[in-house]
């Protein structure tokens, strides 16, 4: 961690190099830059956390898919969600025309 006596060092040591009258210049732009990182930083954070939740849904949406499908009594290895779907549709349907029958 640095202490006061290496910030006061630093200080003196920007002062020389840069002067009196380029220390605010100096300031205010290693600011903007901070600014701009941090907001980086956020908007990273954002996307990464929408991704996970995004992933975490779709895994969810899936695992019912399969719940319904196995109830529904198919066979859900190897298939994907629009296979199930379509398999579940066709149960659906079936049912729908044995009972208007």
């Amino acid at each position: 961690m640095i202490g006061s006596q290496e910030l006061l060092l630093i200080f003196v040591m920007v002062l020389l190099l840069f002067g009196a009258n380029k220390l605010p210049e100096l300031a205010t732009s290693m600011g903007r830059a901070l600014g701009e990182f941090r907001k980086a930083q956020r908007e990273i954070e954002y996307e990464l956390s929408f991704d996970y939740k995004k992933q975490t849904a779709d895994k969810e949406k899936l695992d019912r898919i399969k719940k319904m499908a196995e109830e529904a009594g198919i066979d859900t290895e190897g298939k994907t969600e629009d296979e199930l779907l379509e398999a579940i549709q066709e149960i659906l349907s079936k049912k729908v025309k044995e009972q208007n029958v």
